[in-house]
């Protein structure tokens, strides 16, 4: 009998239960990346930038291909999670981005959970902390159903699908000037760089880099003799996420072309009101719940398993970790009422460091330790853009540090 505490991790053989648990592993990615402050980020951009917005996106998502093809490709095909692979590059690396992947993840858990509250707002009218804590309840129920894998597959599925299509239903009524974007998309009237660098730190930065790819091995998918799929799979998260992103910018450019101001506190529903009224305001709650809730499940599910390998006792409590990680998020919810802006940006500087330390341990495995990998040769075309990208990396880790000195003012 299968202990209910654990996640069904054992390989599944080549079925429709496999494919169900990689198209899971790419809709986690998406939907970890599609979190509350993807929402407003996008909001806030367009409103500022208008349809030269449409260029950093393309660039972006580019750069995500690249960092997430490297980061699917070597952890697929050594099926070893990205902590065990930094301990046996360097010892103590891997329980060094653990440390930081885990306190990263539980500070911004507490802000996905506070934007689940703030869309149950949105969608019903609940009280703000009947629904974070309705929410956190929600996201509890999960981790404790037998097959708790199989369960967050599909839900990070279908809440990612109704997303996309509410977001596209208001994308449709706002009309924007497709026009303007696609010309704009490919040749600007302004490039904002640091916009570019937020937009590419918060698709694949901390633990949103490995929660596909995690998902994915725990599966039973790893080993060279599934690339195509690995590729496949990686490629498909970032253009979900990319989905989603270019639906959302055009539904609230539909809106600022039409000479609308967005409120300051609160642009994204103001967005969505002024697109589509009361029904656009409801529907924004809906897409806000779905990408908080669906961001809590990955970003707890992703933070623990950066610990299952360190000790049996937690692979065999796993799940019950996950339920702690969610309780002590939304208690501190609970306790404070909104995400202490301090806590954020050091979050936010974490996840900067996060990813070039991690992306630079996978491609030193990639590149320089082919035993941890099986003997596999790895592409020198995707290792040149892999090394490209963590130094872009770089820069986004140097840009996020030095938020720091905000912190202590």
């Amino acid at each position: 009998m299968t202990d209910r505490t654990t996640l069904d991790t054992t390989p599944s053989p080549p079925t429709a239960s496999r494919r169900g648990a990689l198209v899971g592993a790419m809709f986690l990615m998406a939907t970890s990346a599609i979190g509350p402050g993807f929402i407003t980020q996008t909001t806030v951009f367009t409103a500022d930038l208008g349809a030269a917005f449409a260029f950093a996106i393309l660039v972006s998502v580019l750069v995500d291909i690249a960092i997430q093809l490297n980061v699917w490709r070597v952890v697929g095909v050594s099926g070893r999670r990205a902590q065990d692979l930094g301990n046996s590059v360097l010892p103590g690396a891997g329980y060094g981005l653990a440390a930081l992947d885990v306190f990263g993840g539980l500070v911004f858990n507490i802000g996905n959970v506070a934007g689940t509250a703030l869309g149950l707002n949105a969608l019903l009218g609940l009280d703000v902390k009947i629904g974070g804590a309705l929410s956190a309840l929600v996201a509890i129920g999960v981790f404790l159903i037998r097959r708790a894998g199989v369960a967050m597959d599909r839900i990070v599925v279908v809440l990612g699908a109704v997303m996309i299509l509410m977001t596209l239903y208001v994308a449709i009524v706002s009309a924007p000037p497709l026009g303007d974007a696609l010309r704009e998309s490919v040749a600007p009237g302004e490039v904002d760089f640091l916009v570019i660098t937020t937009l590419i730190g918060g698709t694949v930065g901390g633990y949103i880099t490995y929660a596909g790819a995690h998902r994915m091995i725990e599966s039973g998918l790893s080993g060279p003799e599934n690339i195509r799929e690995i590729n496949r799979s990686a490629v498909s998260g970032i253009l979900i996420t990319a989905l989603m992103r270019v639906l959302l910018f055009l539904a609230v450019l539909g809106v600022v072309a039409g000479g609308v101001t967005l409120a300051k506190a609160n642009p994204a529903p103001s967005a969505f009101e002024h697109a589509a009224g009361e029904a656009g305001l409801r529907v924004f709650g809906l897409i806000m719940w779905s990408a908080a809730i669906t961001s809590v499940i990955g970003a707890s599910y992703t933070s623990v398993s950066f610990l299952v390998s360190f000790s049996p006792w937690i692979e065999r409590n796993r799940n019950r970790l996950v339920v702690a990680f969610i309780l002590v998020s939304a208690a501190i919810y609970l306790a404070i009422g909104t995400t202490p802006a301090k806590l954020l940006v050091l979050a936010g500087a974490l996840n900067g460091l996060i990813l070039p330390f991690g992306l630079a341990v996978l491609l030193w495995a990639a590149g320089r330790r082919r035993d941890l990998l099986g003997g596999y040769r790895y592409p020198a075309w995707l290792l040149a853009i892999g090394v490209a990208a963590w130094l872009l990396s770089v820069y986004l880790g140097w840009h996020f540090l030095a938020d720091l000195d905000e912190l202590w003012r």
